[in-house]
């Protein structure tokens, strides 16, 4: 990755929208439960604010990947969203740029000069 590719402003909602597709990877959710299985799953460290999840769901389905359905529970109607394959496609490369973005940041953090290696 050369330095050029990274999007230091775009780094947290690319962490926001990898954050709720990650809580899609094992079964279909409706927008609350994605927000709390966040804040469980991370021990408090990552909260969508009021307003916050709902422009990434709908931007995460616009995308193709996730996708939003209707269901009835318990006499209420939820839009409940599940992983597409091409969002598990996403994830899964996007989880890698994460990883490399984060290992260079400690790289430099700890060894200044040896992160652009």
């Amino acid at each position: 990755m050369r330095e050029t590719d990274f999007d230091v402003q775009g780094f947290a909602r690319d962490i926001n929208e990898l954050l709720v597709l990650s809580a899609l990877r094992d079964e279909p959710k409706h927008g609350y439960q994605i927000a709390l299985d966040v804040e469980t799953d991370s021990n408090g460290l990552f909260r969508f604010r009021h307003g916050t999840l709902y422009p990434i769901l709908h931007r995460l389905e616009d995308a193709g990947l996730i996708r939003g359905s209707w269901a009835d529970e318990g006499g209420r109607r939820k839009k409940v969203y599940a992983l597409t394959e091409r969002g598990r496609r996403h994830l899964s490369g996007e989880t890698s740029r994460v990883h490399e973005i984060v290992s260079r940041l400690l790289s430099l953090l700890r060894h200044p000069g040896e992160a652009t290696a």
